[in-house]
């Protein structure tokens, strides 16, 4: 089954876009399977549950982590990630670049906006962003490095209402391009859709989407 949804929801998917499996709650045996149908990158927002699952699946995986992130559990993580989606204040990107010194690597990360009108999802506004982008102590984090951007849009039927967030988030990403990382190749990411609104996403410039109930049968 889940090797049929994978091709399904990858003939949806143009070349350029990244598909990261959703994971998340995930027993080993399911990740498996949606390896062994050839998917390598996988989501997950537990940094405990990513941790543990590093340990048993192979080590070839891509681990994304895409949800909230607190300070005291980026330790768990910093060893095994590809891509940590969810940054979404300074206090994390120093904890991030604390513990990746440690460990003597550099951690990709993207910048999480909030673009959504529900409350409850976190992230950076432009503003919080441009400040950040000033203080010194921003540009000496050595062990972190800013590819992309990444948000959620709220999670509801109105398709205008979702199109106009994904909107706004490319525009964020390119006011970012333009003023801080022009020439920077590796900055080049937007992480936006999920199983229920990818297809839009990509439509809005989307080059990594996160899908979990279409691949592994609910909703995640």
């Amino acid at each position: 089954m889940i090797a049929n949804n994978l091709f399904l929801v990858n003939k949806n998917i143009p070349n350029g876009v990244r598909l990261v499996a959703v994971s998340k709650t995930k027993p080993i045996e399911l990740i498996k399977e949606a390896y062994e149908a050839g998917e390598r990158h996988f989501g997950e927002n537990k940094a405990t549950e990513m941790r543990d699952k590093a340990l048993e699946l192979p080590n070839d995986i891509k681990w994304h982590f895409i949800g909230h992130l607190q300070r005291n559990k980026v330790k768990y993580i910093i060893s095994s990630v590809h891509l940590i989606h969810s940054i979404d204040s300074f206090r994390l990107l120093k904890e991030v670049n604390k513990e990746a010194a440690k460990q003597h690597k550099v951690v990709n990360c993207l910048l999480q906006f909030h673009i959504a009108k529900e409350s409850s999802k976190f992230g950076f506004s432009l503003e919080e962003i441009t400040e950040l982008f000033k203080k010194e102590s921003f540009t000496k984090l050595n062990h972190i490095n800013i590819v992309g951007v990444m948000g959620m849009a709220t999670f509801s039927e109105d398709e205008e209402l979702v199109i106009n967030e994904f909107k706004s988030l490319k525009d964020i990403f390119e006011v970012l391009k333009s003023s801080f990382y022009k020439g920077k190749e590796d900055f080049k990411e937007i992480s936006m859709g999920m199983s229920g609104d990818y297809l839009l996403a990509i439509e809005e410039g989307a080059t990594i989407v996160r899908i979990g109930s279409s691949i592994f049968g609910t909703r995640a």
